[in-house]
């Protein structure tokens, strides 16, 4: 097959003690699924989950012991972080029960959902679509994939970030209002999940803007940890 131009080499993460990879397919991301976050950008309740995507070449792999440097995006100057549990899909299917979720799930990772506050708000002012917030270039940094039989009891997890060595946000993975399984079932009531997807799972309170040559260090517990810093536009 000849094409009008070379293709992109296919996105894809590193998988802990293996040395294949794992293919990217799509990028899955969660609205609102822990409480105080949600209280802090303004909404209460277990509202319906809801989600949006990033494309796949939004990913940023973060090899594990190095730093990753992602730019200061264009278009804005309130630019957040947002420490997310990262599920990454290994068989796919429709209509998946929240109790049978696990056996689909390949492994899991840390990852930032980064995110342009200020457009994000302009555009739910405006009743518009998030994409220019959410899904730039280099918005989705995430470190290596743990399979999920070597990464410990994480719905119990602790999941935290720091900037600069200081606390930002630290909650622990039970505090999801869209538990795991119960978020994949809804994801693949909407979409046929696919091998490859990953899913973001939400993000706790303690979302802040960043600065160039901020450093960010992401943690979940019993996964690699992240670290990524800001560099100027």
């Amino acid at each position: 097959m000849s094409y009008v131009f070379q293709p992109p080499a296919p996105v894809s993460a590193p998988v802990v003690g293996r040395a294949e990879r794992f293919p990217v397919h799509r990028i899955y991301c969660v609205g609102r699924n822990y409480e105080e976050h949600a209280k802090e950008m303004g909404y209460t309740g277990r509202e319906p989950p809801f989600f949006f995507l990033k494309p796949a070449d939004a990913l940023v792999v973060v090899d594990a012991g190095s730093t990753a440097s992602i730019p200061y995006p264009t278009l804005t100057s309130n630019f957040h972080h947002e420490i997310e549990l990262v599920v990454a899909i290994g068989t796919g299917g429709r209509n998946i029960k929240a109790a049978d979720a696990q056996r689909h799930i390949y492994g899991y990772a840390v990852g930032l959902d980064m995110t342009r506050r200020d457009l994000q708000g302009e555009m739910k002012k405006q009743g518009r679509p998030w994409c220019i917030g959410k899904a730039f270039d280099q918005s989705a940094p995430m470190g290596p994939i743990t399979p999920a039989e070597q990464a410990g009891d994480i719905v119990n997890a602790a999941i935290w970030l720091q900037v600069n060595g200081s606390d930002r946000q630290r909650s622990t993975i039970s505090k999801l209002i869209w538990n795991i399984g119960e978020t994949i079932e809804h994801l693949s009531a909407a979409w046929e999940l696919q091998p490859g997807d990953l899913i973001f799972t939400g993000t706790p309170e303690g979302v802040a803007a960043v600065q160039p040559g901020d450093t960010l260090a992401g943690h979940v517990e019993g996964l690699t940890p992240i670290s990524v810093k800001v560099q100027a536009a």
